[in-house]
């Protein structure tokens, strides 16, 4: 059966704190039938950077909050050494509900699909509408197709600034890749290489600490 999408859930005129409660009822696409909750996107509406990942992963999707796992951590870690503050920037993920296989009692990461980031996409839409940044940091390929469109690579356009029309775009690696990199050193240098990017087109925005 065809999903509706999101955009009959999002309600006009919301702020954030209106649009994170109507997400919560979101019925947009089939991931809220075994997802915990959905992950809204977290931080000040005017913050100067909204950072964009690809779905909550399990301990976000328990509570409740984005980038709260191993991935999370890295990311503040990576954050913090480039001078960026967290808590000005706005953290969010293409798609809201996380999507998983069960392995016994694991529940294992799935990607999801185009349909699912499109279903999505209304969320991301209004959150970037309401926020209104100066710039826009895609973690993975997930999230700098669902902000660049689907022929986007980041294996061959990351660490560069895209101008888009209302904000600069700088698309980068999820950082679950560099945990699971054979070289994750190496990795997470090549990470933190292109959050520099990011902190010099802040310059002394409320980003930077």
């Amino acid at each position: 059966m065809k999903t509706p999408g999101a955009t009959e859930f999002v309600p006009e005129g919301a702020d954030l704190t209106q649009l994170r409660r109507a997400a919560c009822g979101c019925r947009g696409c089939d991931l809220y039938r075994h997802a915990t909750q959905t992950v809204f996107g977290a931080g000040p509406e005017t913050a100067d950077a909204v950072l964009i990942g690809e779905q909550p992963g399990d301990q976000e999707d328990v509570v409740g909050q984005p980038f709260v796992g191993p991935a999370g951590r890295l990311l503040d870690r990576a954050l913090a050494e480039v001078d960026i503050d967290r808590d000005a920037v706005y953290l969010t993920n293409a798609v809201k509900h996380f999507k998983f296989v069960e392995r016994g009692k694991r529940r294992i990461h799935k990607q999801p699909g185009r349909t699912e980031v499109v279903a999505c996409s209304a969320w991301l839409t209004a959150e970037l509408g309401l926020v209104r940044p100066r710039l826009v940091v895609c973690l993975g390929a997930i999230a700098a197709q669902a902000v660049l469109g689907a022929s986007f690579k980041v294996s061959t356009r990351r660490g560069q600034v895209i101008d888009a029309t209302d904000y600069r775009v700088i698309a980068t690696v999820h950082p679950s890749s560099v945990l699971r990199a054979p070289d994750r050193a190496a990795a997470y240098e090549a990470f933190v290489a292109d959050l520099r990017t990011v902190r010099a087109q802040l310059g002394k925005s409320a980003a930077a600490r």
